[in-house]
């Protein structure tokens, strides 16, 4: 095949879409029943977790330097050994309660600033290290205490795009709510073009959960929607929302450009859940890919292409957030059921 051929059968992802103006939109509040977001929410809370949490980017632990963390009220360090495997275990120093998030890594070994006490991962005085996984975007913890549940050997990782087939940002937000809080704005699609009109034109739900009916992963709310790129260009797709586990929600693009793509949004508790004013973290990775020929540019192209994908997600989550906590205002008042 020539790159003549190559060139006339190319068509562009971008279409023009007027769309209507905001207050001309089909209202949704009748489709946004309250109770079918609620059970919703109920199923995605009965599934297991196996007591993992997600606990950032793994970019983000780097060698040679801690990562801590607050999960449920734990305190957790993070830091990578000589061979770049993953070690993780309480963030206070069995001695006299050092932060070690603070310390330094040397050779692979976590010794604290304090009295040099020296921990290569293994229980030693006291201090039991966590079972950790590194998926190659995310990076987990199993806090069975936290967690509650039967433990399981590995989290509930989503299906992605194939290794080094896309490319992956992750942004990292916090807000004054409940991971459930988090997981019901996404199991609220039709917020979407009205509360991002910036993001989204013509979002229709053209398939909602079947209370399990087909089992977990036909759970999903079913969305057709245009991405807004600039202007009146847009990109239209098909996506797919389910929950894998409590604290998870994948968006995952199931037709039109970029098919297979997923958005990941992971809720994780950083306060006790007793806590009068609970915090949770968003992590939320984005996972691209394309099966364009110009794709392998925006693959080699990645290190400048996370900080505007992190910048994307973090629009939206400026207001999401703000969705969440008020949410989770009116529920710790009463004025909400929940």
């Amino acid at each position: 095949m020539t790159d003549r051929t190559d060139k006339a059968r190319w068509t562009s992802p971008l279409r023009r879409r007027r769309g209507p103006g905001w207050a001309e939109q089909t209202p949704t509040w009748r489709a946004a029943r309250p109770a079918l977001i609620a059970d919703t929410l109920k199923r995605a809370s009965a599934r297991p977790s196996g007591n993992w949490f997600v606990v950032g980017a793994s970019r983000a632990v780097r060698p040679g330097r801690p990562y801590g963390r607050t999960v449920g009220g734990v305190e957790v360090v993070l830091w990578r050994s000589e061979s770049g495997d993953l070690r993780a275990g309480p963030g206070a120093c069995p001695h006299l309660g050092a932060p070690l998030r603070d310390s330094r890594v040397v050779c692979g070994t976590l010794v604290c600033h304090w009295h040099g006490l020296a921990l290569d991962g293994a229980a030693f005085a006291g201090w039991q290290p966590y079972p950790v996984h590194d998926d190659g975007v995310l990076v987990w913890v199993r806090l069975d205490a936290v967690g509650g549940e039967e433990p399981s050997e590995r989290p509930v990782v989503p299906a992605r795009p194939a290794p080094g087939s896309g490319v992956d940002a992750v942004f990292t937000a916090v807000g004054r709510c409940e991971p459930q809080d988090v997981v019901a704005n996404r199991l609220d699609p039709w917020h979407g073009s009205w509360f991002h009109p910036y993001s989204f034109v013509d979002l229709t739900v053209v398939g909602e959960p079947r209370g399990g009916e087909g089992g977990d992963e036909d759970d999903a709310f079913v969305v057709d929607v245009s991405f807004r790129v600039a202007g009146r260009l847009v990109v239209p797709v098909r996506a797919e929302f389910t929950a894998p586990e409590p604290r998870t929600v994948l968006m995952r693009i199931t037709d039109g450009e970029g098919a297979t793509s997923v958005v990941e949004t992971h809720a994780t508790p950083l306060t006790a859940a007793d806590a009068g004013r609970p915090r949770t973290a968003v992590t939320e990775a984005v996972v691209a890919a394309s099966d364009r020929r110009g794709f392998a540019l925006a693959r080699a192209a990645a290190p400048v292409l996370r900080p505007l994908m992190r910048g994307t997600a973090g629009r939206l989550w400026r207001d999401d957030l703000a969705y969440a906590e008020r949410r989770w205002e009116l529920r710790s008042t009463g004025r909400f059921p929940g």
